[in-house]
């Protein structure tokens, strides 16, 4: 842009890193610009590896001859600081010598990952950056089976058909195309029947889980019961959104209805078609139990439909929502079937909820990000996701396997939970006296990454590892587990 001085003479002052011609002593322009452009290299604004505008660009912004900003580069040049590369321009290649190099720090909590008491609200983060050969969290899909070629035809496919009117604001409730997308996938997979109308897409379960918080909040809710085991991440989301998370026992027919009814909670969260971390099934008899509870009390159920599509030795469960559509809330999304880093999910809410949970929505973010909806849409349209789904339970199926055999080889005596279903196994040692945090910390400090199972544990339960299999191949699956074996000694 072009400011005046005081005098009325033009004054020359850009964008990049605001620099200002007529700080320049006069007659040493290039010298000026050299030192301004070692600066920013030096405090950072100009870091190794970025791209110098062209000296035609740079001039024409200054108002200076492009001779000064080439033999401003120059300078730079002789010092090390940048490089040419043709076609790439110049760019950053080494700071000056002296300027002190920042250590990366460890997350926190990084070293002291499996300490006593209850983890940190940082800890998946600290988790996810302790350096590991082997990743066995559970909950990751298998990252490497992404379509990428489906995805980018379908984006270039949208964008050629895309109007313009598209891209500004839409509708906080979701993409049209996707809400209608949603609304058939559900009925097809999940047994559930719903107008698009009724669909909220989210930017994934952990916004869902903060926008129910908010909107039970403002309805008088303090509390929403949840299983026990049950996730940790789920325990924190809701804490951080204002509710209290008492516990209910989950045992091998699901979440303890009798037990609900003494902790008096007025909603509960449940993971009814492959509990998290147990993966039990909720059973018949569970299920009538709960819809006599959410009639005689009023009871609402948040159902949080995580991972249902992944199964192997089991017919389909139906979903809570499918029988209880006034008393059920229902999240689900693609983190567990595509990527969690596509951040889409949906939202099914009873009348009563509907509109405040659009209207948290619409304050929160004014809606999710158009394009990734819209390039779900087709491919929910089109088959790909269902061709998708087949191709990656096959996968999973024999990651699944090979980490059952490895733990029959080297965790003799473990006994596994929740083999049928989902992207992970729980095991139990029996009356064999172990601190699952204590082997956690000894199977990262082999380079293996588990769950302990009291992480996820409110009430005492028994020691145990939570074990995703679905995103490593089946040899890796198979070491990381004698690794853990390795270290239970």
């Amino acid at each position: 842009m072009t400011a005046v001085s005081a005098g009325g003479t033009p004054v020359r002052a850009v964008d990049f890193l605001q620099l200002d011609v007529a700080q320049a002593p006069p007659g040493r322009l290039a010298e000026w610009l050299a030192a301004r452009l070692r600066d920013a290299v030096a405090d950072g604004r100009l870091p190794v590896g970025s791209r110098l505008p062209a000296t035609r660009v740079l001039a024409a912004e200054l108002g200076v001859s492009r001779g000064v900003v080439t033999e401003a580069y120059r300078r730079l040049g002789e010092d090390g600081h940048v490089a040419g590369r043709r076609r790439g321009g110049t760019v950053v290649v080494a700071a000056p010598l002296g300027v002190p190099v920042v250590e990366r720090q460890d997350p926190p909590r990084t070293r002291e990952l499996y300490g006593p008491g209850e983890p940190g609200p940082d800890i998946y983060d600290a988790l996810r950056a302790a350096p590991a050969r082997i990743d066995l969290s559970p909950g990751l899909p298998d990252l490497t089976s992404f379509p990428r070629a489906a995805w980018l035809r379908a984006e270039r496919a949208v964008l050629a058909s895309l109007p313009a009117a598209a891209l500004g604001y839409g509708d906080p409730r979701g993409a049209p195309e996707l809400r209608r997308a949603v609304a058939a996938w559900l009925a097809r997979n999940r047994g559930i029947r719903a107008d698009p109308a009724e669909v909220l897409i989210v930017s994934g379960t952990a916004q869902a889980l903060g926008l129910i918080a908010q909107v039970l909040r403002a309805d008088g809710m303090g509390e929403l019961a949840v299983e026990d085991p049950g996730s940790l991440g789920t325990r924190q989301h809701l804490r951080a959104g204002g509710l209290a998370t008492p516990p209910v026992p989950v045992d091998a027919e699901g979440v303890r209805v009798d037990a609900l009814h003494a902790v008096g909670a007025p909603a509960v969260l449940l993971t009814p078609a492959h509990q998290f971390p147990m993966g039990v099934v909720l059973g018949g008899e569970r299920r009538r139990a709960l819809m006599r509870w959410a009639a005689e009390q009023g009871g609402l159920v948040v159902e949080d439909d995580y991972d249902a599509e992944h199964r192997y030795d089991r017919a389909p469960v139906p979903a809570l929502r499918a029988m209880l559509p006034d008393r059920v809330i229902y999240a689900g999304s693609v983190s567990k079937l595509l990527a969690p880093a596509l951040r889409i999910g949906w939202v099914l809410a009873p009348p009563a909820y509907r509109d405040a949970l659009v209207d948290a929505k619409r304050f929160m973010d004014l809606g999710s990000a158009a394009l990734p909806q819209l390039v779900l849409a087709r491919l929910m349209e089109s088959g790909v996701l269902e061709r998708h789904l087949r191709l990656v339970r096959g996968r999973h199926r024999q990651r699944r396997d090979a980490m059952i055999a490895a733990i029959g080889r080297h965790l003799p005596g473990a006994v596994v939970h929740g083999a049928a279903a989902g992207l992970h196994l729980t095991v139990t040692f029996g009356a064999r006296e172990v601190v699952d945090t204590r082997l956690a910390a000894a199977a990262l400090a082999r380079g293996v990454k588990v769950h302990p199972l009291s992480w996820h544990a409110q009430l005492p339960c028994p020691p145990g590892l939570v074990m995703g299999y679905a995103a490593g191949l089946p040899g890796t699956v198979t070491e990381g587990v004698r690794l853990v074996g390795e270290a239970l000694g």
